[in-house]
C-alpha cells in the first residue's frame, strides 16, 4: 500500500486488494459490441448509412491526394507540362471541398450517435433503478450509481465514438490508401505492410491488461464517489468528532488506488502507439531503401516515389488508430460491464402475469402466517398473523428490530414475504398490480423526504392532476400554509436539497400535506413525530389528526403519547405479536406495553419485561 503513494511511473505497484464490486458483471468484447450495434446503432441505420457514406467520401478524397501529388511531380516538374497546372489545381480544390464537407458531416453524425447512445443508456439505467428491488438499491451505495451514470457512461460514449471513427473513417482510409499505394507500386506497398501482422499480434497482448486496469479504475472511482457523498452528508459529524484527517486519509487512499489502476491502463495504451510507430517506421525504412536502389537504376520515377511516400504518410495515422483499436475498445468493454450490470439487473418484485387492479372496498389489511427475513436464517417476522380493521387507527409498538417497519414495507410491497400472504379487502397483494396498490396508500416517514423542487411540486408529488387551490387547501389542513406563504416566492419557492431550507417540523407538515392531497384510503405512518420537539410535535399531531379521519391507518409509534387514542395497539416482540388491545386494556393487562408506558411517563423501570424497555 505504501508503494501506491510514491511516484511509480513505469512499473505496476504492489498487488492491491479490494472487495468485489456489486455492479460489475462480466461480458465478453463480442457481447458488448453486438449489443451496442443491435440495441443502439442498427435502429438508426439511416444515420449510420449517411455517416458511412461521408466517411467513404473522406477516405476517397484522402486516397486521391497521393495520385495528385504523383501527377504534379511527373507532369509539371519533370515533364514541364504547363497544361496540367490548372487541371491539378482544380482537382486539388474539388478534393479539398469534398473532404471538408464529408468530414464535417461524419463528425457531427458520429458526435450525435455517441451522445444519443449514452443518453439511451442513462435512460435505461434510470428506468431500471426506478423499478429495481429495494433490497438491492439499499445494498449498493448511491455514490456508485452516480459514478455509473457519469464516469462509466461517459467512457462508453468516448470509446463508442472512437471505435466508430476507427472502424468507419480510418478503415476506409486505410483501404483506399492501400489501393493507392499498390496502384503506384505494389512492391513498395508490400514492404511497408509486411510489419502489420506482427504489430497486431503484439498489441493484442495489451488487450487483457487494458480491460483489467480500466475495470479496477472504474471501481475505485465508484468508491470515491460513494466516499464524497457520504462525507458531505455527514460533514457535521465528521467535524464534531474531529475526523477531517481520517476522512482525508481515506479519500487519499482511494484516489491513489484509482490513479494506480488508471496508470496501468495508460502504460498499456502508451505502449501501443510506440509499437505501431516502430513497426510502421521499419516498413517505411525498408520502402525508402528499396525505392532508393530502384530509383538510381531508373526503375522508379520521382513522381511515383513522391506519391507513394505521400500515401504512406497519410496512411500512418488511420493505420495506427486501427492497430490500437483493441486496446481502446477494452476501456469501453470494462465500463459497459458495469453499466449493463445495472440495466440487466433482474427485478424480482414485479406484477405477476394476469395481475388485476386493487379494488378498495373498506380497507381491511390482513396478515396470514407471514414470515419474512432480509437475510437467510435471520427472520424478522415469524408466522405473523393479524387483522387491521378497515377505517381504524392501529398502532405498532415494540423494541427496535421487532418487525414494525417491516410490516409497513410489506404492506407497500417493497418486499414479498417468504411465507404466508397479505390481503387487502381479501385480495392477495401478490396478485394485484403494484401501481394500483401504491395508488391506494400514502406514506409519511420519520425523516420527511422533500425534493430539490418548488414547494408546490413537493406537495403535488404523486398527484399530477392537482390544481393550486387543492394544493393550498392540503397545506392549510397540514398547518403548513402560513410558513409557506412567508417564503420569498411562496409556493414557488425552492425547498432546497432534501428540504434543507425548512425545520424538521416544517418538512414534516409539507410531507403530511402531500399525503392529504393524495387522499389515499390507507395511510401508513412511520414514527412521524419521533424526531420533533414538543412544540413542532403538537402542530404535526394536529395535522395528522385531520389526515387520519375516515382512513385505515397503520402507524409505528415511538412516543406512546401519540397512540393513546388508537383504536387498536399491536405490541411486537422478536417478530411476533406479543399483545394487542386498546391503551386501557393493555395497561390493565400489565404486560410489555404497560412496562413501556410506565418507563416513559413515570420513570419506573419495570421488572416484568426488562428486555423491552426501549422503543424505536
Amino acid at each position: 500500500m505504501q508503494k501506491i503513494t510514491k511516484d511509480n511511473i513505469f512499473g505496476d505497484a504492489d498487488k492491491i486488494a479490494r472487495r468485489d464490486d456489486s455492479l460489475q458483471t462480466d461480458y465478453t468484447t463480442r457481447q458488448v459490441v453486438e449489443r451496442i450495434w443491435v440495441d443502439h446503432f442498427r435502429p438508426r441505420w439511416r444515420l449510420m448509412a449517411l455517416t458511412g457514406f461521408a466517411m467513404a467520401v473522406s477516405a476517397g478524397t484522402t486516397g486521391a491526394v497521393p495520385l495528385i501529388i504523383q501527377r504534379a511531380a511527373d507532369e509539371i516538374f519533370v515533364n514541364q507540362n504547363k497544361e496540367m497546372i490548372l487541371t491539378v489545381t482544380i482537382a486539388a480544390i474539388v478534393i479539398t471541398i469534398l473532404k471538408t464537407i464529408s468530414e464535417y458531416v461524419s463528425g457531427v453524425a458520429v458526435g450525435y450517435l455517441g451522445l444519443r447512445f449514452i443518453a439511451d443508456l442513462r435512460i435505461k439505467m434510470f428506468k431500471r433503478l426506478a423499478h429495481a428491488d429495494l433490497g438491492w438499491i439499499e445494498d449498493v451505495h448511491s455514490g456508485r450509481f452516480v459514478a455509473g451514470f457519469l464516469n462509466d457512461a461517459n467512457l462508453i460514449r468516448q470509446t463508442a465514438s472512437r471505435t466508430l471513427v476507427a472502424l468507419g473513417e480510418n478503415a476506409f482510409k486505410v483501404i483506399v490508401l492501400l489501393g493507392s499505394m499498390f496502384w503506384l507500386d505494389w512492391r513498395l506497398a508490400s514492404i511497408v505492410m509486411m510489419m502489420m501482422p506482427i504489430g497486431i499480434l503484439l498489441l493484442g497482448r495489451q488487450r487483457r491488461k487494458m480491460r483489467k486496469s480500466t475495470k479496477k479504475s472504474l471501481q475505485e472511482t465508484g468508491d470515491l464517489s460513494a466516499l464524497i457523498s457520504q462525507t458531505l452528508r455527514s460533514i457535521r459529524v465528521v467535524r464534531a468528532y474531529g475526523q477531517e484527517k481520517q476522512e482525508i486519509k481515506r479519500a487519499t487512499g482511494v484516489i491513489n488506488r484509482a490513479m494506480e489502476f488508471t496508470m496501468r491502463g495508460a502504460r498499456a495504451r502508451a505502449l501501443a502507439n510506440p509499437i505501431a510507430e516502430l513497426l510502421t517506421g521499419i516498413g517505411f525504412a525498408g520502402a525508402i531503401y528499396y525505392a532508393g536502389t530502384q530509383g538510381l537504376s531508373g526503375d522508379i520515377s520521382l513522381g511515383h516515389f513522391t506519391g507513394f511516400m505521400a500515401a504512406a504518410m497519410l496512411i500512418y495515422q488511420p493505420l495506427r488508430s486501427l492497430a490500437t483499436l483493441q486496446t481502446v475498445l477494452q476501456e469501453g468493454v470494462a465500463a459497459s460491464s458495469r453499466v449493463f450490470g445495472i440495466i440487466d439487473r433482474t427485478i424480482e418484485l414485479r406484477d405477476e402475469p394476469g395481475a388485476t387492479s386493487l379494488v378498495l372496498k373498506n380497507g381491511e389489511i390482513k396478515f396470514e402466517n407471514v414470515s419474512f427475513a432480509y437475510e437467510p436464517g435471520k427472520p424478522v417476522l415469524d408466522n405473523f398473523s393479524v387483522t387491521i380493521p378497515a377505517g381504524k387507527t392501529v398502532a405498532l409498538v415494540g423494541p427496535s428490530g421487532s418487525g414494525k417497519s417491516t410490516i409497513l414495507n410489506l404492506v407497500l410491497r417493497f418486499f414479498d414475504p417468504q411465507k404466508g400472504r397479505i390481503l387487502i379487502d381479501g385480495q392477495d397483494l401478490r396478485h394485484v398490480q403494484i401501481e394500483s396498490l401504491r395508488r391506494s396508500t400514502a406514506l409519511v416517514t420519520q425523516e420527511p423526504i422533500l425534493f430539490d423542487d418548488t414547494i408546490k411540486e413537493n406537495i403535488a408529488y404523486g398527484t399530477s392532476d392537482a390544481d393550486m387551490a387543492a394544493i393550498k387547501k392540503a397545506a392549510q389542513s397540514a398547518a403548513a400554509h402560513d410558513f409557506i406563504e412567508a417564503m420569498p416566492q411562496g409556493y414557488d419557492s425552492n425547498a432546497g436539497e432534501a428540504g434543507n431550507v425548512f425545520s424538521g417540523g416544517e418538512r414534516q407538515r409539507i410531507a403530511i400535506a402531500r399525503a392529504i392531497l393524495k387522499d389515499a384510503p390507507i395511510l401508513l405512518l412511520d414514527e412521524p413525530t419521533s424526531s420533533l420537539d414538543s412544540h413542532a410535535e403538537k402542530k404535526v399531531q394536529d395535522a395528522l389528526h385531520g389526515l387520519m379521519e375516515g382512513r385505515t391507518v397503520l402507524m409505528i409509534a415511538h412516543r406512546l403519547s401519540t397512540i393513546q387514542n388508537a383504536d387498536l395497539i399491536l405490541v411486537m416482540s422478536n417478530g411476533h405479536l406479543a399483545e394487542q388491545g386498546t391503551h386501557q386494556e393493555l395497561l390493565e393487562s400489565n404486560g410489555i406495553y404497560a412496562s413501556l408506558f410506565r418507563s416513559q411517563f413515570m420513570g419506573i423501570e419495570s421488572s416484568v419485561h426488562p428486555d423491552s424497555a426501549s422503543v424505536t
